[in-house]
Protein backbone atom coordinates (compact mmCIF):
# COMPACT_ATOMS: atom_id res chain seq x y z
CA UNK A 1 0.00 0.00 0.00
CA UNK A 2 1.36 3.31 -1.17
CA UNK A 3 1.39 6.33 1.85
CA UNK A 4 0.19 9.45 0.76
CA UNK A 5 2.28 12.56 0.21
CA UNK A 6 3.91 13.97 3.05
CA UNK A 7 2.27 17.00 4.66
CA UNK A 8 5.41 18.53 3.98
CA UNK A 9 5.44 17.56 0.19
CA UNK A 10 1.71 18.75 0.08
CA UNK A 11 2.70 22.12 1.39
CA UNK A 12 4.99 22.98 -1.16
CA UNK A 13 2.77 21.54 -3.99
CA UNK A 14 -0.16 23.99 -2.60
CA UNK A 15 2.41 26.97 -3.07
CA UNK A 16 2.40 28.81 -6.13
CA UNK A 17 5.78 27.87 -8.29
CA UNK A 18 6.95 31.92 -7.39
CA UNK A 19 6.68 31.79 -4.03
CA UNK A 20 8.43 28.22 -3.92
CA UNK A 21 11.55 29.32 -5.67
CA UNK A 22 11.21 32.75 -3.84
CA UNK A 23 11.74 30.93 -0.01
CA UNK A 24 14.25 28.60 -1.41
CA UNK A 25 16.66 31.77 -2.59
CA UNK A 26 15.66 33.29 0.66
CA UNK A 27 17.07 30.22 2.54
CA UNK A 28 19.66 29.66 0.65
CA UNK A 29 21.02 33.02 0.97
CA UNK A 30 20.51 33.45 4.20
CA UNK A 31 22.52 30.13 5.33
CA UNK A 32 25.75 31.39 3.21
CA UNK A 33 25.41 35.09 4.83
CA UNK A 34 25.03 33.37 8.02
CA UNK A 35 28.09 30.92 7.90
CA UNK A 36 29.80 34.08 6.21
CA UNK A 37 29.74 35.84 9.66
CA UNK A 38 29.95 32.26 11.48
CA UNK A 39 33.29 31.94 9.99
CA UNK A 40 34.40 35.75 11.35
CA UNK A 41 33.38 35.40 15.07
CA UNK A 42 35.75 32.88 16.06
CA UNK A 43 38.66 35.64 16.54
CA UNK A 44 36.71 37.31 19.11
CA UNK A 45 36.11 34.63 20.89
CA UNK A 46 39.57 33.08 21.01
CA UNK A 47 41.84 36.25 21.74
CA UNK A 48 41.07 35.53 25.78
CA UNK A 49 42.94 32.07 25.45
CA UNK A 50 45.95 33.48 23.24
CA UNK A 51 46.61 35.42 26.04
CA UNK A 52 44.62 34.31 28.71
CA UNK A 53 46.00 35.19 32.09
CA UNK A 54 48.36 32.39 33.26
CA UNK A 55 48.47 33.25 37.40
CA UNK A 56 45.22 31.58 37.74
CA UNK A 57 46.36 28.04 36.70
CA UNK A 58 48.64 27.99 38.83
CA UNK A 59 52.53 28.08 38.49
CA UNK A 60 54.56 26.48 35.08
CA UNK A 61 54.23 22.90 35.41
CA UNK A 62 57.57 23.03 32.95
CA UNK A 63 59.93 24.93 35.02
CA UNK A 64 59.72 27.59 38.26
CA UNK A 65 59.26 30.47 36.41
CA UNK A 66 56.94 32.93 38.09
CA UNK A 67 56.04 34.53 34.15
CA UNK A 68 52.51 35.36 33.84
CA UNK A 69 52.18 34.29 29.73
CA UNK A 70 53.84 30.92 30.11
CA UNK A 71 50.50 29.92 28.96
CA UNK A 72 49.79 32.14 25.77
CA UNK A 73 50.39 31.68 22.64
CA UNK A 74 53.35 33.33 20.74
CA UNK A 75 53.39 36.07 19.58
CA UNK A 76 50.61 37.29 21.44
CA UNK A 77 52.72 36.51 24.67
CA UNK A 78 54.15 40.25 25.18
CA UNK A 79 52.75 43.05 26.32
CA UNK A 80 51.51 44.66 22.94
CA UNK A 81 49.69 41.61 22.66
CA UNK A 82 46.35 43.94 22.29
CA UNK A 83 48.11 46.18 19.28
CA UNK A 84 48.83 42.28 17.41
CA UNK A 85 45.26 41.84 17.87
CA UNK A 86 44.38 45.24 16.11
CA UNK A 87 46.97 44.03 13.36
CA UNK A 88 44.77 40.85 13.27
CA UNK A 89 41.21 42.33 12.97
CA UNK A 90 42.52 45.02 10.40
CA UNK A 91 44.41 42.39 8.25
CA UNK A 92 41.27 41.16 7.57
CA UNK A 93 39.21 44.53 7.71
CA UNK A 94 41.05 46.41 5.67
CA UNK A 95 41.63 43.64 2.75
CA UNK A 96 37.66 43.16 3.47
CA UNK A 97 36.93 47.09 2.68
CA UNK A 98 39.71 46.90 -0.58
CA UNK A 99 38.16 43.97 -2.21
CA UNK A 100 34.62 45.32 -2.11
CA UNK A 101 35.01 48.03 -3.99
CA UNK A 102 35.89 45.68 -6.77
CA UNK A 103 34.02 43.02 -5.69
CA UNK A 104 30.48 44.10 -6.76
CA UNK A 105 32.28 44.67 -10.42
CA UNK A 106 33.19 41.14 -10.15
CA UNK A 107 29.72 40.04 -9.48
CA UNK A 108 28.30 41.46 -12.63
CA UNK A 109 30.51 39.40 -14.84
CA UNK A 110 30.15 36.53 -13.52
CA UNK A 111 27.48 33.99 -12.77
CA UNK A 112 26.79 34.69 -9.21
CA UNK A 113 26.16 31.05 -8.39
CA UNK A 114 29.62 30.38 -9.23
CA UNK A 115 30.72 33.63 -7.81
CA UNK A 116 29.44 33.09 -4.63
CA UNK A 117 29.96 29.47 -4.28
CA UNK A 118 33.32 29.99 -4.79
CA UNK A 119 34.16 32.25 -2.89
CA UNK A 120 32.23 30.48 0.33
CA UNK A 121 34.72 27.78 -0.79
CA UNK A 122 37.80 29.26 -0.04
CA UNK A 123 36.74 31.64 2.70
CA UNK A 124 35.95 27.99 4.38
CA UNK A 125 39.61 27.03 3.16
CA UNK A 126 41.15 30.50 4.95
CA UNK A 127 39.19 30.25 8.07
CA UNK A 128 40.47 26.66 8.72
CA UNK A 129 44.20 27.50 8.04
CA UNK A 130 44.10 29.93 11.38
CA UNK A 131 43.03 27.26 13.32
CA UNK A 132 45.37 24.69 12.09
CA UNK A 133 48.23 26.83 12.99
CA UNK A 134 47.57 25.65 16.15
CA UNK A 135 47.96 22.03 15.48
CA UNK A 136 50.55 22.69 13.29
CA UNK A 137 52.40 24.72 16.19
CA UNK A 138 53.12 28.01 14.01
CA UNK A 139 53.98 31.15 16.47
CA UNK A 140 54.61 33.29 13.25
CA UNK A 141 52.98 36.59 13.17
CA UNK A 142 53.02 36.79 9.68
CA UNK A 143 50.93 33.74 8.99
CA UNK A 144 48.24 34.70 10.60
CA UNK A 145 48.12 37.86 9.25
CA UNK A 146 48.32 36.78 5.58
CA UNK A 147 45.34 34.41 6.36
CA UNK A 148 43.47 37.25 7.34
CA UNK A 149 44.40 38.93 4.65
CA UNK A 150 43.04 36.28 2.24
CA UNK A 151 40.12 35.23 4.18
CA UNK A 152 39.27 39.57 4.26
CA UNK A 153 39.20 39.21 0.26
CA UNK A 154 37.93 35.83 -0.54
CA UNK A 155 34.64 37.12 2.25
CA UNK A 156 33.79 39.83 -0.06
CA UNK A 157 32.10 37.55 -2.34
CA UNK A 158 29.55 37.15 0.09
CA UNK A 159 27.38 40.42 0.11
CA UNK A 160 27.16 41.79 -3.09
CA UNK A 161 26.33 37.87 -4.56
CA UNK A 162 23.34 37.64 -1.79
CA UNK A 163 21.86 41.10 -2.16
CA UNK A 164 21.90 40.99 -6.14
CA UNK A 165 20.35 37.22 -5.82
CA UNK A 166 17.45 38.31 -3.42
CA UNK A 167 16.88 41.70 -5.57
CA UNK A 168 16.33 39.49 -8.66
CA UNK A 169 13.76 37.90 -6.99
CA UNK A 170 11.83 40.55 -4.77
CA UNK A 171 10.10 43.49 -5.35
CA UNK A 172 10.41 46.56 -3.67
CA UNK A 173 7.02 46.53 -1.87
CA UNK A 174 7.21 45.27 2.09
CA UNK A 175 11.12 45.08 0.86
CA UNK A 176 11.85 46.68 4.60
CA UNK A 177 10.09 43.72 6.69
CA UNK A 178 11.49 41.02 4.49
CA UNK A 179 14.54 42.45 4.71
CA UNK A 180 14.37 42.92 8.32
CA UNK A 181 14.16 39.29 9.02
CA UNK A 182 16.23 38.32 6.50
CA UNK A 183 19.14 40.03 7.98
CA UNK A 184 19.32 38.75 10.96
CA UNK A 185 21.41 36.50 9.51
CA UNK A 186 24.37 38.42 10.21
CA UNK A 187 23.28 38.03 14.64
CA UNK A 188 22.31 34.64 13.91
CA UNK A 189 25.99 33.69 12.43
CA UNK A 190 27.60 35.91 15.29
CA UNK A 191 25.31 34.07 17.73
CA UNK A 192 26.24 30.71 16.31
CA UNK A 193 29.66 31.62 15.81
CA UNK A 194 30.31 32.35 19.53
CA UNK A 195 28.63 29.29 20.34
CA UNK A 196 30.77 27.23 18.23
CA UNK A 197 33.87 28.65 18.87
CA UNK A 198 33.61 28.64 22.79
CA UNK A 199 32.77 25.12 22.45
CA UNK A 200 36.25 24.61 22.04
CA UNK A 201 38.32 27.74 22.56
CA UNK A 202 39.64 26.13 25.88
CA UNK A 203 40.49 22.50 24.97
CA UNK A 204 41.99 22.99 21.25
CA UNK A 205 41.19 26.55 19.83
CA UNK A 206 42.28 25.64 16.39
CA UNK A 207 38.50 23.31 16.28
CA UNK A 208 37.53 26.84 16.67
CA UNK A 209 38.14 28.07 13.46
CA UNK A 210 38.29 24.71 11.28
CA UNK A 211 34.50 23.28 12.32
CA UNK A 212 33.31 27.43 11.17
CA UNK A 213 35.81 26.78 7.80
CA UNK A 214 33.83 23.30 7.56
CA UNK A 215 30.62 24.61 7.57
CA UNK A 216 30.92 27.45 5.35
CA UNK A 217 32.45 25.34 2.46
CA UNK A 218 29.40 23.01 2.81
CA UNK A 219 26.98 25.71 2.47
CA UNK A 220 28.86 26.95 -0.61
CA UNK A 221 28.76 23.44 -1.94
CA UNK A 222 25.06 23.37 -1.48
CA UNK A 223 24.37 26.85 -3.19
CA UNK A 224 26.04 25.57 -5.86
CA UNK A 225 23.72 22.93 -6.49
CA UNK A 226 20.67 24.68 -5.49
CA UNK A 227 20.73 28.37 -6.44
CA UNK A 228 18.91 29.56 -9.27
CA UNK A 229 20.00 33.52 -9.75
CA UNK A 230 16.85 35.19 -11.93
CA UNK A 231 13.50 34.75 -11.91
CA UNK A 232 13.39 33.84 -15.23
CA UNK A 233 15.81 30.98 -15.75
CA UNK A 234 12.87 28.33 -13.59
CA UNK A 235 10.12 30.48 -15.69
CA UNK A 236 8.99 32.21 -12.72
CA UNK A 237 7.55 35.90 -13.08
CA UNK A 238 10.05 39.06 -12.38
CA UNK A 239 9.70 41.35 -9.33
CA UNK A 240 8.14 44.80 -10.20
CA UNK A 241 10.46 47.42 -9.21
CA UNK A 242 9.76 50.69 -8.58
CA UNK A 243 21.55 59.87 -2.01
CA UNK A 244 23.75 56.88 -2.44
CA UNK A 245 26.67 59.15 -0.36
CA UNK A 246 24.67 59.97 2.91
CA UNK A 247 23.74 55.83 3.07
CA UNK A 248 27.54 55.06 2.33
CA UNK A 249 29.21 57.69 4.76
CA UNK A 250 26.12 56.85 7.55
CA UNK A 251 26.88 52.92 6.90
CA UNK A 252 30.91 53.66 7.62
CA UNK A 253 30.70 54.81 11.21
CA UNK A 254 27.16 52.11 11.80
CA UNK A 255 29.56 49.43 11.07
CA UNK A 256 32.74 51.25 13.06
CA UNK A 257 30.10 50.57 16.22
CA UNK A 258 28.85 47.39 14.82
CA UNK A 259 32.17 45.90 14.18
CA UNK A 260 33.90 47.04 17.24
CA UNK A 261 31.76 45.32 19.30
CA UNK A 262 31.83 42.20 17.26
CA UNK A 263 35.60 41.69 17.49
CA UNK A 264 36.42 43.18 21.37
CA UNK A 265 32.76 42.68 22.98
CA UNK A 266 33.53 39.35 24.46
CA UNK A 267 37.54 41.01 25.68
CA UNK A 268 35.70 43.91 27.15
CA UNK A 269 33.36 41.34 29.80
CA UNK A 270 36.23 39.47 30.49
CA UNK A 271 38.38 42.53 31.16
CA UNK A 272 35.06 44.58 33.08
CA UNK A 273 33.12 41.59 34.03
CA UNK A 274 36.12 38.97 34.92
CA UNK A 275 33.82 36.21 33.24
CA UNK A 276 35.69 33.14 31.59
CA UNK A 277 36.37 32.99 27.97
CA UNK A 278 33.64 30.82 27.36
CA UNK A 279 30.96 32.41 29.41
CA UNK A 280 32.24 35.99 28.12
CA UNK A 281 31.23 34.45 24.48
CA UNK A 282 28.02 32.87 25.34
CA UNK A 283 26.65 36.40 27.07
CA UNK A 284 27.86 38.75 23.83
CA UNK A 285 25.86 36.89 21.74
CA UNK A 286 22.70 38.64 23.12
CA UNK A 287 24.35 41.80 21.47
CA UNK A 288 23.33 39.48 18.34
CA UNK A 289 20.05 38.31 19.71
CA UNK A 290 19.31 42.21 20.17
CA UNK A 291 20.77 43.28 16.40
CA UNK A 292 18.05 40.32 15.21
CA UNK A 293 15.22 42.09 16.71
CA UNK A 294 16.39 45.55 15.72
CA UNK A 295 16.88 44.76 12.41
CA UNK A 296 13.25 43.06 12.02
CA UNK A 297 11.64 46.26 14.04
CA UNK A 298 13.76 49.04 11.58
CA UNK A 299 12.38 47.24 8.56
CA UNK A 300 8.45 46.74 10.01
CA UNK A 301 8.94 50.65 10.83
CA UNK A 302 10.83 51.82 7.34
CA UNK A 303 7.64 49.75 5.69
CA UNK A 304 5.14 51.56 7.69
CA UNK A 305 6.56 55.35 7.45
CA UNK A 306 8.21 54.82 4.19
CA UNK A 307 11.50 56.51 5.73
CA UNK A 308 14.34 54.46 5.70
CA UNK A 309 16.80 57.61 6.89
CA UNK A 310 14.39 58.68 9.98
CA UNK A 311 14.24 54.89 10.94
CA UNK A 312 17.68 54.47 11.31
CA UNK A 313 18.59 59.07 12.37
CA UNK A 314 15.80 57.92 15.56
CA UNK A 315 17.86 54.48 16.13
CA UNK A 316 21.07 55.95 16.06
CA UNK A 317 20.22 59.04 18.55
CA UNK A 318 19.12 57.02 21.22
CA UNK A 319 21.55 54.45 20.60
CA UNK A 320 24.40 57.02 22.32
CA UNK A 321 22.76 57.18 25.38
CA UNK A 322 22.50 53.89 25.87
CA UNK A 323 26.14 52.95 25.03
CA UNK A 324 27.00 55.57 27.85
CA UNK A 325 25.30 53.39 29.79
CA UNK A 326 26.02 50.27 29.45
CA UNK A 327 29.72 50.80 30.00
CA UNK A 328 28.62 52.74 33.21
CA UNK A 329 26.24 50.42 34.46
CA UNK A 330 25.64 47.62 32.43
CA UNK A 331 27.97 45.40 34.40
CA UNK A 332 26.03 46.37 38.19
CA UNK A 333 24.28 42.75 37.57
CA UNK A 334 23.94 39.91 35.13
CA UNK A 335 20.03 40.80 34.44
CA UNK A 336 21.30 44.64 33.67
CA UNK A 337 23.70 42.95 31.34
CA UNK A 338 21.82 40.76 29.56
CA UNK A 339 18.86 43.78 28.64
CA UNK A 340 21.48 46.57 28.07
CA UNK A 341 22.98 44.15 25.18
CA UNK A 342 19.82 43.16 23.52
CA UNK A 343 18.82 47.03 23.97
CA UNK A 344 22.33 48.13 22.29
CA UNK A 345 22.40 45.35 19.76
CA UNK A 346 19.02 46.45 18.73
CA UNK A 347 19.69 50.01 18.28
CA UNK A 348 23.10 49.59 17.24
CA UNK A 349 22.33 46.58 14.31
CA UNK A 350 19.13 47.93 13.37
CA UNK A 351 20.25 51.06 11.09
CA UNK A 352 23.02 48.68 9.84
CA UNK A 353 21.02 45.83 8.68
CA UNK A 354 18.17 48.56 7.46
CA UNK A 355 20.76 50.71 4.69
CA UNK A 356 22.80 47.48 3.84
CA UNK A 357 19.66 45.37 2.82
CA UNK A 358 16.52 47.20 1.84
CA UNK A 359 18.52 50.72 1.40
CA UNK A 360 20.64 49.28 -0.88
CA UNK A 361 17.82 47.14 -2.74
CA UNK A 362 15.79 50.20 -3.11
CA UNK A 363 18.74 52.22 -4.77
CA UNK A 364 19.99 49.57 -6.91
CA UNK A 365 16.64 48.92 -8.49
CA UNK A 366 15.79 52.82 -8.86
CA UNK A 367 13.80 53.45 -11.84
CA UNK A 368 16.71 55.78 -12.71
CA UNK A 369 18.60 52.72 -13.58
CA UNK A 370 15.83 51.40 -15.89
CA UNK A 371 15.68 48.02 -14.85
CA UNK A 372 19.26 47.30 -15.05
CA UNK A 373 18.82 44.56 -11.51
CA UNK A 374 22.78 43.78 -12.10
CA UNK A 375 23.73 47.27 -11.03
CA UNK A 376 22.41 45.86 -7.67
CA UNK A 377 25.37 44.08 -6.91
CA UNK A 378 27.49 47.42 -7.61
CA UNK A 379 25.20 49.37 -5.97
CA UNK A 380 25.48 47.17 -2.61
CA UNK A 381 28.82 46.47 -3.13
CA UNK A 382 29.39 50.69 -2.76
CA UNK A 383 27.52 51.48 0.10
CA UNK A 384 28.87 48.10 1.87
CA UNK A 385 32.75 48.78 0.56
CA UNK A 386 31.93 52.45 2.52
CA UNK A 387 31.02 51.22 5.24
CA UNK A 388 34.04 48.22 5.41
CA UNK A 389 36.03 51.22 5.75
CA UNK A 390 34.45 51.78 9.19
CA UNK A 391 34.20 48.23 10.12
CA UNK A 392 38.12 48.19 9.74
CA UNK A 393 38.38 51.71 11.84
CA UNK A 394 36.55 50.42 14.13
CA UNK A 395 38.61 47.43 15.77
CA UNK A 396 42.04 49.66 14.88
CA UNK A 397 41.08 52.42 16.85
CA UNK A 398 39.52 49.89 19.71
CA UNK A 399 43.03 48.65 19.99
CA UNK A 400 44.69 51.68 20.22
CA UNK A 401 42.34 53.25 22.58
CA UNK A 402 41.92 50.71 24.77
CA UNK A 403 45.02 50.88 26.85
CA UNK A 404 43.77 54.16 28.04
CA UNK A 405 40.63 52.84 29.60
CA UNK A 406 37.60 51.41 28.24
CA UNK A 407 35.55 55.00 29.15
CA UNK A 408 37.36 56.23 25.99
CA UNK A 409 36.39 53.30 23.53
CA UNK A 410 33.04 54.05 24.09
CA UNK A 411 32.98 57.65 24.00
CA UNK A 412 34.72 56.86 20.29
CA UNK A 413 31.70 54.60 19.70
CA UNK A 414 29.16 57.33 21.09
CA UNK A 415 30.97 59.71 18.85
CA UNK A 416 30.88 57.63 15.80
CA UNK A 417 26.55 56.75 16.74
CA UNK A 418 26.30 60.60 16.58
CA UNK A 419 28.22 61.19 13.16
CA UNK A 420 26.41 58.47 11.02
CA UNK A 421 22.83 60.54 12.44
CA UNK A 422 24.26 63.68 10.94
CA UNK A 423 25.29 62.44 8.15
CA UNK A 424 21.31 61.29 7.63
CA UNK A 425 20.18 64.88 7.97
CA UNK A 426 19.74 65.89 4.89
CA UNK A 427 17.55 62.53 3.12
CA UNK A 428 15.72 63.04 6.64
CA UNK A 429 14.44 66.38 6.12
CA UNK A 430 13.71 65.52 2.38
CA UNK A 431 11.55 62.31 3.74
CA UNK A 432 9.88 65.29 6.49
CA UNK A 433 8.87 67.32 3.60
CA UNK A 434 7.25 64.47 1.51
CA UNK A 435 5.08 63.58 4.64
CA UNK A 436 4.27 67.39 4.84
CA UNK A 437 2.87 67.01 1.65
CA UNK A 438 1.07 64.14 2.27
CA UNK A 439 -0.59 65.27 5.54
CA UNK A 440 -1.09 68.46 3.84
CA UNK A 441 -3.10 66.86 0.99
CA UNK A 442 -5.49 64.33 3.15
CA UNK A 443 -7.04 67.46 5.24
CA UNK A 444 -7.38 69.71 2.03
CA UNK A 445 -5.31 72.52 2.34
CA UNK A 446 -4.79 74.81 -0.72
CA UNK A 447 -1.02 76.27 -0.81
CA UNK A 448 1.10 77.52 -3.08
CA UNK A 449 4.70 79.31 -3.38
CA UNK A 450 5.34 82.86 -2.83
CA UNK A 451 5.73 85.27 -5.94
CA UNK A 452 3.14 82.95 -7.48
CA UNK A 453 -0.76 84.73 -8.52
CA UNK A 454 -2.72 82.54 -5.80
CA UNK A 455 -6.18 81.82 -6.77
CA UNK A 456 -9.39 83.00 -4.12
CA UNK A 457 -10.20 79.80 -2.02
CA UNK A 458 -13.84 79.02 -1.36
CA UNK A 459 -14.98 80.01 1.84
CA UNK A 460 -13.68 78.17 4.82
CA UNK A 461 -10.75 76.68 2.69
CA UNK A 462 -6.84 77.81 4.17
CA UNK A 463 -4.57 79.53 1.32
CA UNK A 464 -1.59 80.15 3.12
CA UNK A 465 1.88 81.21 1.26
CA UNK A 466 4.36 78.97 2.42
CA UNK A 467 8.52 78.68 2.36
CA UNK A 468 10.00 75.24 1.05
CA UNK A 469 11.16 74.69 5.15
CA UNK A 470 7.89 75.14 6.30
CA UNK A 471 5.91 71.90 7.45
CA UNK A 472 2.63 71.18 6.79
CA UNK A 473 1.55 69.46 9.71
CA UNK A 474 2.05 72.94 11.58
CA UNK A 475 -1.04 74.14 9.42
CA UNK A 476 -3.66 71.80 12.00
CA UNK A 477 -1.74 73.35 15.04
CA UNK A 478 -3.74 76.36 14.18
CA UNK A 479 -6.61 75.35 13.32
CA UNK A 480 -7.20 78.26 10.91
CA UNK A 481 -10.61 78.85 8.92
CA UNK A 482 -10.54 82.10 6.97
CA UNK A 483 -13.42 83.43 4.81
CA UNK A 484 -13.37 85.66 1.60
CA UNK A 485 -15.42 88.80 1.73
CA UNK A 486 -17.67 89.16 -0.43
CA UNK A 487 -18.88 86.25 -3.26
CA UNK A 488 -15.28 86.07 -5.60
CA UNK A 489 -15.56 85.52 -9.29
CA UNK A 490 -14.26 81.57 -9.43
CA UNK A 491 -12.62 79.97 -6.38
CA UNK A 492 -10.72 76.45 -5.66
CA UNK A 493 -12.17 73.67 -4.20
CA UNK A 494 -10.23 72.28 -1.14
CA UNK A 495 -8.22 70.13 -2.72
CA UNK A 496 -4.38 70.26 -2.19
CA UNK A 497 -2.13 72.06 -5.33
CA UNK A 498 1.44 73.32 -4.69
CA UNK A 499 4.73 72.72 -6.50
CA UNK A 500 6.93 71.24 -3.34
CA UNK A 501 8.04 69.58 -1.54
CA UNK A 502 8.67 66.95 -4.62
CA UNK A 503 5.84 65.74 -5.85
CA UNK A 504 4.34 62.45 -4.14
CA UNK A 505 6.48 60.02 -6.20
CA UNK A 506 9.28 60.78 -4.61
CA UNK A 507 7.68 61.30 -1.16
CA UNK A 508 7.18 59.77 1.62
CA UNK A 509 10.73 58.60 1.40
CA UNK A 510 11.92 58.71 -2.10
CA UNK A 511 16.06 58.71 -2.55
Amino acid sequence: MRAALAPGVRLLRALPRDSRYRGLTLVLTFLSYTSYHLSRKPISIVKSQLHPNCSTLGPNPHNDSNSTTWCSWAPFDGDNYKELFGALDNAFLVAYAIGMFISGIFGERLPLRYYLSGGMVLSGLFTSLFGLGYFWDIHVLWYFIIVQVCNGLVQTTGWPAVVACVGNWFGKGKRGLIMGIWNSHTSVGNILGSLIAGAWVSSAWGLSFVVPGIIITTVGIICFFFLVEYPEDVDCSPPLHHGVVEFSLCLLFAKLVSYTFLYWLPLYIVNVAHFGAKEAGDLSTLFDVGGILGGILAGLISDYTGGRATTCCVMLVVAAPMLFLYNHVGQNGIGTSIAMLIICGALVNGPYALITTAVSADLGTHESLKGNAKALSTVTAIIDGTGSVGAALGPLLAGLISPTGWNNVFYMLIAADVLACLLLARVVVKEARGWCGHMARQRGYVVTTLGQPAVPPCPNTVSVLLQKDVCYPLLSLLHLRVGIAGPPARCLAPVATETFPPPAKAAPGGF
